[in-house]
């Protein structure tokens, strides 16, 4: 019987894993974050992000006294539900190696020289896991985005500015010929940005 059990639990948490991530679950009603996305296919493969898309709506968001996401900190790469990355192939993003499949973004702010930060952990129980701090039903889930034993690894961004202003957030995958793409992040005054090949 234990065996049995013990195989069940086994089986459905290898089934957790395996599971493709659906993009309507991640919705939510927040007006003031709606939800993104973003899509490239490259050598015949998909990657697409979902994220919630925040405005600064007359808020100082990155650097120096006062931000509201200070340096040094982890940001969920969005609002609300963790930043979700989907691949059908695997990819070397600025020397990170990622195999095909679903997995959570957040960015280390790290004084200015942002690391994105490419996160196994998917869900909470049966929901999608809330970004950081505390999610709705109450639960603190921050904890995720700074556990290495839950990350399949950093890289390093290419960080620069904006010719104006970026009022609302925006993730950008984009093509750059033959199998290699960028992801671009644009918010406020920052822009992070990084290579990537389709293996």
């Amino acid at each position: 019987m234990e065996r049995i059990l013990l195989s069940a639990l086994l089986l459905s948490g290898m089934m957790l894993a395996v599971a493709q991530v659906k993009k309507e679950e991640l919705a939510t009603k927040n007006t003031l974050s709606p939800g993104a996305e973003t899509s490239v296919t490259v050598n015949g493969k998909n990657i697409w992000i979902y994220y919630h898309a925040p405005s600064v709506r007359g808020r100082h968001i990155f650097g120096g006294a006062g931000a509201h996401q200070p340096d040094g900190t982890v940001w969920r790469l969005g609002a609300d539900y963790a930043t979700v990355l989907h691949t059908d192939a695997d990819l070397d993003l600025n020397g990170l190696a990622i195999p095909k499949g679903d997995y959570t973004l957040y960015a280390d702010l790290d004084n200015g020289q942002w690391k994105l930060i490419v996160n196994k952990t998917l869900m909470a129980g049966a929901r999608h896991i809330w970004g950081v701090g505390v999610s709705p039903d109450g639960i603190r889930e921050g904890a995720t985005t700074d556990d290495p034993a839950t990350e399949l690894g950093r890289t390093s961004l290419t960080m620069g500015k904006p010719s104006s202003p970026v009022e609302t957030l925006k993730i950008t995958l984009s093509g750059a010929g033959g199998a290699k793409g960028k992801l671009l992040v644009e918010w406020e005054n920052v822009t992070a940005s990084a290579p990537f090949t389709v293996k």
